[in-house]
């Protein structure tokens, strides 16, 4: 039975710029005392009347705005859907001594985020604020993806992809396409949960908040792999060299982890990841290293519909003689043994599973290019020929050990560089 180790890396915060609230109100009380509740937390902007607001809003990034509704001139209403139209992802709190259902259904109809009493609790009014400059930050973040999603897309464009294919690059095509698929697969996963659990709220707060503030910071991860691995693949075609790439193994077991947590392929399995006790530093390139390892656990979770278990894990070697004299035989393989840099410290990261096995006949075939044994439309049998090129890149050694009935692991052996406590 394996065991399992929680991950829990520590996580440094980076510093945040100060949010902008904007408190419009055509008396002079309310708006000095919401100034003096949110002076210290939020940078505090002022406002007389609507217009007002509306050229401040023009000049200045706001994130949430406070305003009365009843005001002269220029109702809260109207100002409301005027801001949206500068910046649609201003949130807006509605205030006001004079509720209605009416102008309730008007200000969430326009998109205010909240609609508040006067004389409003202290404790309320915080919460509200705080939630509706959650709601900006949700908003910027996914924006932010959208528009590394698009750069990306014009980058692969402009190398003229498709006249590369008719050449004689048809493979790294393809390869782009299979491993963009993985983070993207995890990003529309992601999607779909969201709109879930806030399709038919009229305010996201408390877990659901929670919930997809967690889910956009991991939809970004997946949107800056899929940026990196596309730049990697734009690097190798234009022949630039990769040789200083450096990264720390436990970091890409925490995010081999979240991956694979997050995969469809893992459901009705089980995922163990142990992290090293002292984490080695290795000269690979991290998104190769994630890319590797994605693609050997997949393989292994898609190896039996079946409940199985799939075990990732990283080991120092004390002693690699071994390794120069492994041969290939009816239960196992091995990748670039002669290009493989046996000497100094040597890392193994393993990929086991408790799935079927391989049977010995197909064992020399599974890391040619379109092979697979999947029922078509399942498998495109690019996993295991990325991992050989990759592997090969790394100056890497692969040893597949599979029997029938047992199982299968992956033990993938690099040089290690640095070790640290």
């Amino acid at each position: 039975m394996f065991t399992e180790t929680i991950l829990d890396p520590a996580k440094t915060e980076k510093p945040t710029r100060k949010p902008t609230l904007l408190v419009v109100d055509d008396e002079e009380g309310p708006r000095q005392s919401l100034r003096v509740v949110f002076k210290d937390d939020y940078n505090i902007l002022l406002a007389e009347s609507g217009p007002k607001a509306i050229e401040i809003a023009r000049q200045n990034r706001i994130d949430a705005v406070i305003s009365d509704i009843r005001m002269a001139g220029m109702s809260g209403i109207e100002l409301l859907g005027k801001l949206k139209a500068v910046d649609p992802s201003i949130e807006v709190i509605m205030l006001t001594a004079y509720e209605t259902i009416e102008t309730a259904r008007q200000a969430l109809r326009y998109g205010a985020c909240d609609y508040l009493n006067k004389p409003f609790d202290i404790g309320t009014m915080r919460t509200a604020v705080a939630n509706a400059v959650e709601r900006r930050n949700i908003s910027d973040e996914m924006r932010l993806n959208n528009m590394k999603l698009l750069e990306l897309q014009g980058q692969l464009q402009n190398q003229k992809l498709q006249d590369e294919i008719s050449k004689s690059r048809g493979e790294i095509y393809a390869s782009i396409i299979h491993d963009i698929n993985g983070p993207l697969t995890i990003i529309s996963g992601f999607i779909q949960l969201i709109n879930q659990r806030i399709s038919d709220a009229h305010r996201v707060e408390g877990e659901d908040l929670e919930m997809v503030k967690d889910r956009l910071k991991r939809m970004t991860r997946q949107v800056t792999n899929c940026i990196e691995i596309s730049q990697r693949y734009l690097s190798f075609m234009r022949q630039r060299s990769n040789e200083c790439a450096q990264v720390r193994v436990n970091q890409v077991l925490s995010d081999i982890e979240e991956l694979l947590r997050a995969h469809p392929t893992t459901q009705h399995h089980e995922l163990f990841v142990n992290i090293l006790p002292e984490d080695v530093t290795l000269q690979i390139n991290g998104t190769d290293l994630i890319q590797i390892l994605l693609n050997l656990a997949i393989n292994g979770f898609q190896s039996s519909e079946l409940p199985h278990a799939v075990k990732v894990e990283g080991k120092l070697c004390s002693d690699t003689s071994a390794l120069s004299t492994m041969r290939s035989g009816p239960n196992d393989a091995l990748l670039n043994q002669d290009g493989f840099k046996n000497f100094g410290p040597i890392l193994r990261i393993s990929v086991e599973d408790t799935g079927p096995g391989i049977p010995p006949e197909l064992l020399a075939r599974i890391f040619e290019p379109y092979f697979t044994t999947k029922a078509e439309g399942k498998g495109t049998g690019l996993g295991l020929s990325i991992v050989h090129r990759l592997l090969k890149s790394a100056d890497g050694l692969l040893h597949l050990h599979s029997v029938l009935g047992e199982g299968t692991s992956f033990n993938l052996y690099l040089p290690a560089l640095a070790i640290h406590e």
